[in-house]
């Protein structure tokens, strides 16, 4: 299997670089090798510095993208790291069209979302994908019993590839809370891709995210997440004082 190229520091976060995630994953696939993916965005990364847990499960994850244009831009100009942004719906989407074409019969399972929309977004993947093996989905809004007959479906099904659609940090914690029910799975905490793939919400065009600018678009068909937006500034003045920090030391 082919290694993972070095883990950099971002603010105290390890990011993965390499030139192709989706290739590293199917090997893992392939192999059988347990993997837990995190896509790290500027936000993600200021929740994790107020929150021990979350950053232990970045840490201990085997897989950390950069999914944010914050995180690519910290790469970029202060670790000087040739690297481009991976948002973590284009991974999952990649990653499927990959299970398709080279005909793997992996086993997949979609989990999280208002009821119907992982089982709508199994379907539009379904589509696309005629030949994906979808095994199951299920709700994020559930009773502790049907929490519990999650569990034993997940441990019976024995899904290979698995997405997590229930937001930051609940998905990361959940995730590394109940990988041992499926030791063998790709574990991929997806945000609200499902609200995406299902036609619930429309993705920010190309052009804004080609300029780091997704995340306005997320904010106009979300105002109330402005407050969770002050991470931005938060994440950049930070970067700032790491960068003045930094230089101090060399000189």
């Amino acid at each position: 299997m082919s290694k993972r190229n070095q883990a950099f520091s971002v603010l105290g976060i390890p990011v993965h670089v390499m030139a192709n995630y989706p290739g590293w994953l199917l090997e893992c696939l392939q192999q059988g090798r347990g993997t837990h993916v995190v896509t790290l965005n500027a936000e993600m990364t200021m929740q994790a510095e107020r929150n021990s847990a979350l950053a232990k499960v970045i840490q201990d994850a085997e897989l950390v993208i950069p999914d944010g244009a914050g995180v690519v831009l910290y790469l970029r100009w202060l670790l000087w790291q040739k690297v481009e942004r991976c948002p973590g719906i284009e991974l999952a989407e990649t990653l499927l069209q990959e299970l398709g074409k080279q005909h793997i019969p992996a086993k997949v399972f979609f989990y999280g979302g208002a009821p119907g929309v992982a089982a709508k977004a199994a379907e539009f993947c379904q589509q696309q994908i005629p030949s994906l093996n979808v095994v199951g989905t299920n709700s994020g809004y559930h009773s502790q019993e049907e929490e519990e007959e999650l569990r034993e479906a997940l441990s019976q099904l024995q899904p290979q590839v698995i997405f997590v659609g229930l937001g930051v940090p609940r998905q990361e914690l959940w995730i590394a809370k109940h990988r041992y029910l499926c030791p063998q799975a790709i574990w991929i905490g997806v945000g609200g891709s499902f609200d995406i793939w299902s036609g619930t919400k429309n993705r920010a065009p190309a052009w804004l995210g080609n300029n780091n600018l997704e995340w306005l678009y997320r904010l106009y068909q979300e105002p109330w997440r402005w407050r969770r937006m002050l991470a931005l500034p938060e994440f950049a003045f930070k970067a700032f004082i790491y960068h003045l920090t930094a230089r101090r030391a060399i000189s």
